[in-house]
């Protein structure tokens, strides 16, 4: 390859890779994903990402999730078999609890993502936007220190039954409420459940969940578009990057929440909010 076309291969590949890291980590850190993604895009003077670039990242993000939690999607698919006796079903199955409860939650996030996300995804272009939204996103975060669920290094054997209906659709609320951008969606999700009574684990599970369904539907929007590019090799690598660090940080912030540390993220997101405030004001 010619010298001045490897340059210009490279040109593209840093910024698709820089991007890929950046939606992998904040896709699953409670920092928002899409905040972080307008503010990189900014910086970086990166061209608003191609539709299958974009497309590519979704699925790179699914992939960790996926892997994670194969063991409990396994689950949820056996729970299918009790459809039949559901009551029951609902009390001695942890699978067919959590199958009913990822649907429960992912209803509300429907709605609001078919009726109002297109007003959300017109506040993506703005900074100023996101750096308000940033301040907002600590503040949801500190409120997970008011959960009274108590730290454990271990997910106690019947987490599952701290999940109820009710529980589930309020989660799914605040998923809807997270596409706003700067807004994080996990850190939503999870100090919804914290504060709901879920159990710590249960809760980060709860979440991750639900970004199936969620990022499936995205991926699926995405595909009614068209999709044809010339830079297969420059997304693709970028898909690499988001899932390799959103494995990483996925494993992480599990952690986090079972120790109780969660809201220290706070203190990135709040510094990180007026930072592009000030940019936004005087640059």
């Amino acid at each position: 390859m010619p010298r001045h076309m490897q340059k210009g291969l490279m040109h593209l590949l840093l910024p698709a890779v820089a991007l890929g890291v950046v939606q992998g980590l904040t896709e699953f850190l409670p920092v928002s994903s899409s905040g972080h993604l307008v503010i990189a895009s900014h910086l970086l003077r990166f061209a608003e990402p191609s539709l299958l670039f974009d497309t590519l990242l979704h699925v790179g993000t699914l992939l960790p999730v996926l892997w994670l939690y194969r063991a409990d999607l396994c689950a949820i698919l056996r729970g299918l078999r009790r459809l039949g006796a559901p009551a029951r079903a609902w009390r001695e199955d942890r699978g067919f609890r959590l199958m009913i409860c990822v649907v429960i939650g992912t209803v509300p996030t429907a709605l609001i993502g078919l009726t109002l996300g297109g007003l959300f995804t017109r506040l993506f272009a703005s900074p100023t936007v996101v750096g308000v939204t940033f301040l907002v996103t600590g503040g949801i975060l500190m409120a997970s220190r008011l959960s009274p669920q108590p730290l454990a290094q271990e997910e106690p054997e019947e987490s599952h039954l701290s999940l109820s209906a009710a529980r589930a659709l309020w989660v799914g609320l605040a998923q809807g409420v997270a596409i706003t951008p700067g807004i994080s969606r996990s850190g939503t999700t999870i100090t919804a459940a914290l504060l709901l009574g879920i159990e710590r684990t249960m809760a980060a599970r709860l979440s991750f969940l639900l970004s199936i369904p969620a990022i499936l539907g995205a991926v699926l929007l995405q595909l009614r578009g068209p999709l044809s590019s010339t830079g297969w090799s420059v997304h693709l690598a970028g898909a690499l990057a988001a899932a390799v660090s959103g494995y990483l940080a996925l494993r992480w912030l599990v952690g986090l929440v079972r120790r109780g540390s969660f809201h220290r993220f706070a203190f990135y997101v709040w510094p990180l909010g007026l930072a592009v405030l000030a940019y936004t004001l005087f640059v």
